[in-house]
Order: C-alpha cells, then structure tokens, then sequence
C-alpha cells in the first residue's frame, strides 16, 4: 500500500492510501480520487518525503518521520476551530413542572405497588387469570412482553422514568 499526499485544484491537502502507483493514476484518471472538502477531482500528489524502513536498526522503535525538503510546495491546510463543549440546557417552566408531576406519579405508583422486577410478565398473567390475588405491581417488561399483555387484555401502562436524565 502506498500514501499520498494529495492536493486539489482549489489547493485542499489531504492524504489517502492506493494499492499502487498505478491504482492511484487509474483511479484519478477515471475521476474516482475526489477532494474531501470541495468534491474536486481535480486532484494531484504533492511534494512528499518518503518513507523508507531500514533494516540495520535490529529491533529498536522506528524513526521520526522525515521532514519534507520544502514546505513551500506542501499546500495550506486550514485548520477548524475546537468545538466547544454543549452549554448546559436549562429545562423552561413547563418542563419542570411535567419532570415533577412525573416524579409524583413514579412516587405514588411505586408507593402504592408491589416490586416483581423481571417477573413482571408472569405475575400480571397470574392477576389476570385469578391464580393470585388482586393488586397494584410494577417492574421490568420489554416491549415485546407488553405489547403480549396488551394484546391478551391485560391493562399495562409503562411509568416515568426514574431520573432526570433528559436524553
């Protein structure tokens, strides 16, 4: 495999790997090789230091990659601006107040029910068909599950999440 280092008309630099000389000329010849940033393909190598493996250094780390004989002919590369974080999301009026009556919702559900976790399923199938008695339960379904309890007849409602995590 082979990197050039290439550069469009419009003088974007960018770099791409070819199985050989020959791919690249082909490849860039039919129009395939096109500029990242503008979509050109009108692309070219630029000036390149090679890169030689030598035997005679035994198992030692490789060297520094070497310097280009001229950065006059490399192209400017324009450099992006560094994102900056995501300001921190302040929830509006409404929204708490929805977040809070979910709080209270999730409280008074829980509060008021048995925890089944996992069996959830079962013991809403157990209430359902009388083999258990009658009472208030929450816990874990996957929406498969629920929606075979619903279609069975069985009242399910999913409950509020149990954070604030807003995502």
């Amino acid at each position: 495999m082979i990197r050039y280092t290439l550069v469009c008309e419009a003088r974007h630099g960018f770099e791409s790997w070819f199985p050989s000389s020959d791919s690249f000329d082909a490849q860039a010849a039919r129009g395939l090789v096109a500029c990242p940033v503008c979509g050109s393909a009108q692309v070219g190598k630029s000036m390149m230091a090679p890169s030689v493996a030598r035997t005679d250094r035994g198992n030692r780390a490789p060297p520094a990659p070497a310097e280009a004989a001229s950065t006059a002919s490399l192209p400017a590369v324009a450099l992006q601006p560094i994102p900056q974080p995501m300001p921190q999301l302040v929830p509006t009026e409404p929204e708490r107040r929805l977040r809070a009556l979910m709080r209270a919702l999730r409280a008074e559900a829980t509060r008021n029910a048995d925890d089944v976790g996992t069996r959830f399923p079962e013991e809403a199938r157990r209430i359902h068909y009388g083999e258990t008695e009658i009472r208030a339960i929450y816990g874990e379904a996957s929406l498969e599950e629920a929606r075979a309890l619903v279609d069975e007849g069985i009242a399910v409602a999913p409950l509020p999440p149990a954070s604030d995590d807003r995502h």
